[in-house]
């Protein structure tokens, strides 16, 4: 992964990660689905979640489980590159703005909580960087090859 997507990557889990602990848990996944889909997610189904890729069993999601997830290869079995893809359709949904179906760069600047010395200019440079197409917003398709890279 190049060093500025796993800048970014670090940035976007310790947005997540609420009680900065270095670990994500189910009750933190599901109070950012809140916050970014307006959706409940139940506690089984965070749990489901977090469960999957947590490799030490400890219930939690470190920055390294997370992103072994996100990274995993492309010549995975098919179950694992489905995995994979909700995955990243549910990080992205957690970014995008759901009338618009893409991450603008308000959009992400809103969740990644970038700090005050950043702001909307810096989180669309951010962007330009994997927009393919030039319309100024991620698509999934470009969130992936970010993910990606």
């Amino acid at each position: 992964m190049a060093v500025y997507a796993s800048s970014e990557f670090s940035r976007v889990f310790s947005a997540l990660d609420r009680g900065g602990d270095g670990k994500l848990s189910a009750a933190e996944l599901r109070l950012c689905m809140k916050e970014a889909l307006g959706e409940d997610v139940s506690a089984e189904e965070a749990d489901r979640l977090v469960a999957s890729p947590d490799a030490d069993g400890d219930g939690l999601l470190s920055q390294e489980e997370l992103l072994g997830l996100a990274l995993a290869g492309t010549a995975a079995p098919e179950e694992e590159v489905g995995k994979r893809r909700r995955v990243l359709r549910e990080a992205f949904g957690m970014y995008a703005i759901e009338s618009k179906g893409c991450i603008t760069p308000v959009s992400l600047k809103r969740m990644v909580r970038l700090g005050s010395h950043q702001d909307v200019d810096e989180c669309r440079a951010m962007i330009c960087r994997f927009d393919l197409d030039g319309d100024g917003v991620l698509s999934f398709e470009e969130f992936k090859i970010m993910m990606d890279s």
